[in-house]
């Protein structure tokens, strides 16, 4: 029987004896459940993993809480905890792009992202522009188009990427700007816009060994995996982007 354990925005759980520690971003959510799954029938071991805005989990990591591995959605927030990872495991694992996402029962596409200025768009979730990854993202991608100063005033911050999405399908919110792959999992909300990659931020999800672990060795052997080509294919069927693989650590 399976007994990997996720535990969602930050609900912390005690880890046992060869338990890998992942403190991962929260629109990594629903794949990490299944690189959990794939992780103790190929490796063996469980992780535990802990999910939340990244600029959040590195706090934690910076006041002292114990991670064996940080999963980013950002390179700023992986700079942040540099003095916390162990030298020469950081790694970019995965790109992204972002999307608008407005609820089911309105139109499915948008021209661009200047739609997000007419007078029926509102109210526009983001994450926190001046701290969560996807709400950083937002903020540089509409400042390059000349749209921030208008939207600004219409944004609802959300703590992290997928309380931006909840805003939109709960009716708080009118559209989201979130990443495409929160929108697989999405009930009552949909695609209306994605940002072409070339026209968008570069969206990077690095991850690292973090030091004081509980089990280095585990977050070593995980970071790894996160290379080998059945979570590759995950993170593809998730939507993510894998990036090139790097050499094997020492």
């Amino acid at each position: 029987m399976l007994r990997m354990i996720l535990v969602g925005l930050l609900g912390f759980h005690a880890v046992a004896p060869g338990e890998v520690s992942v403190w991962a971003a929260a629109s990594l959510s629903d794949v990490m459940s299944d690189v959990a799954k794939l992780y103790e029938l190929r490796v063996g071991g469980r992780l535990v993993v802990n999910t939340g805005a990244s600029n959040i989990l590195a706090r934690q990591i910076r006041a002292g809480a114990r991670a064996d591995l940080f999963f980013s959605a950002d390179e700023a927030q992986m700079d942040a905890v540099a003095e916390h990872v162990v030298p020469g495991t950081r790694r970019d694992v995965l790109s992204n792009q972002l999307a608008i996402a407005v609820p089911s029962d309105r139109p499915r596409r948008l021209a661009s992202a200047r739609d997000l200025l007419d007078p029926s768009i509102r109210r526009i979730a983001i994450g926190d522009a001046a701290a969560v990854p996807a709400g950083v993202y937002a903020r540089e991608y509409l400042e390059t188009l000349g749209l921030w100063d208008a939207v600004a005033p219409k944004t609802v911050p959300a703590g992290s990427v997928r309380l931006a999405l909840a805003a939109v399908e709960n009716g708080a919110a009118d559209a989201a700007i979130v990443y495409r792959t929160d929108l697989l999992s999405a009930r009552r909300a949909h695609e209306a816009f994605v940002v072409p990659v070339a026209e968008g931020p570069r969206i990077m999800y690095p991850a690292a060994v973090i030091k004081g672990g509980s089990n280095p060795d585990g977050a070593r052997r995980l970071l790894e995996f996160l290379n080998s080509p059945e979570v590759r294919a995950a993170f593809r069927r998730a939507g993510f982007v894998p990036v090139a693989p790097v050499r094997t650590l020492k």
